[in-house]
């Protein structure tokens, strides 16, 4: 059963309305993504401090060791969560390494991030591994607009370009959240905001994923990127623009690190995750491609 949203309001550093006094552990565990989204860039590396970056992909059963040793490091770690490299339901490998996690660690919330494109059809499989909490990025909910941040997406084999793989990825977005939101468990959505684009478009998106179930809205300033790399980033106007429209329909989520695929430790205060990899090694080179933002 997953746990209260009373409990995860005092114990998620991404769900409270308040500085971050709790931590969270990321686990890399996902290689691949099966969309590509237009300002998404990731890399192997040990120095971005960004979504879509981390030092190396693990395998599940190499979480156990580092989720105890994190937690000698860093008491404070509340939240096992995965939200990345890659998309989590694009491979078993987040669904795997939960089901150990709450095997191992009962007592961590655990957090899932996702695309949503697969989100309806494995909504099943997500209640069953006992996750806590997912995310999930929601950047239009108009085709029109998600095919402006969103190349195409590779759906049961299939590239499907332009507004009709928009038209899938928004439909499975959206009916994943009811499913999953309807077993109890607690749904936040991210959006970046590329003002230029979905801008105007806030309000919607925050209405129809509040319709959906979701309880948490955070909005996520593009940081200019791969195909986007010339696109300004949001003003604080433009920011507290679209938080404002938001705020109408859903509550906000306002404390955002944009976190490394890897963090380790409270956000904001203290990131450890130099020193517990420390011991695990890092990847060799550095690897870049269009991924989902996760």
């Amino acid at each position: 059963m997953a746990k209260s949203f009373s409990e995860i309001s005092n114990n998620h550093p991404c769900f409270g309305s308040g500085k971050a006094v709790s931590g969270r552990i990321h686990l890399p565990v996902c290689p691949g993504c099966n969309i590509a989204c237009r300002f998404c860039e990731r890399s192997l590396n040990d120095t971005e401090n960004r979504p879509g970056v981390t030092s190396r992909v693990l395998e599940p059963e190499e979480t156990i060791p580092l989720i105890k040793k994190a937690l000698e490091i860093s008491p404070e770690i509340r939240v096992a969560g995965i939200a990345g490299p890659g998309d989590t339901l694009a491979s078993d490998n987040a669904l795997k390494t939960f089901k150990l996690i709450g095997q191992e660690f009962p007592q961590l919330i655990k957090c899932m991030s996702t695309n949503g494109l697969l989100l309806a059809e494995r909504a099943d499989e997500v209640i069953a591994a006992g996750i806590d909490t997912l995310t999930v990025t929601v950047n239009a909910v108009d085709p029109a607009i998600e095919a402006q941040l969103n190349d195409y997406v590779i759906f049961h084999g299939k590239k499907i370009e332009g507004v009709e793989g928009a038209k899938i990825l928004i439909a499975n977005q959206l009916e994943g959240i009811r499913k999953i939101s309807q077993a109890g468990i607690t749904v936040k959505v991210n959006t970046v905001l590329v003002p230029r684009i979905n801008g105007a478009h806030i309000a919607e998106i925050a209405k129809a994923v509040a319709a959906a179930g979701a309880k948490k809205y955070n909005i996520i300033p593009l940081i200019p990127t791969a195909k986007l790399a010339d696109e300004p980033a949001p003003t604080c106007e433009q920011i507290h623009e679209a938080r404002n429209a938001a705020g109408k329909h859903i509550e906000l989520f306002l404390h955002c690190n944009r976190c490394r695929a890897d963090a380790v430790g409270v956000p904001g205060r203290t990131e450890f995750s130099k020193a517990l990899y420390a011991n695990f090694g890092l990847a060799a080179g550095s690897v870049k491609e269009n991924f989902s933002h996760g």
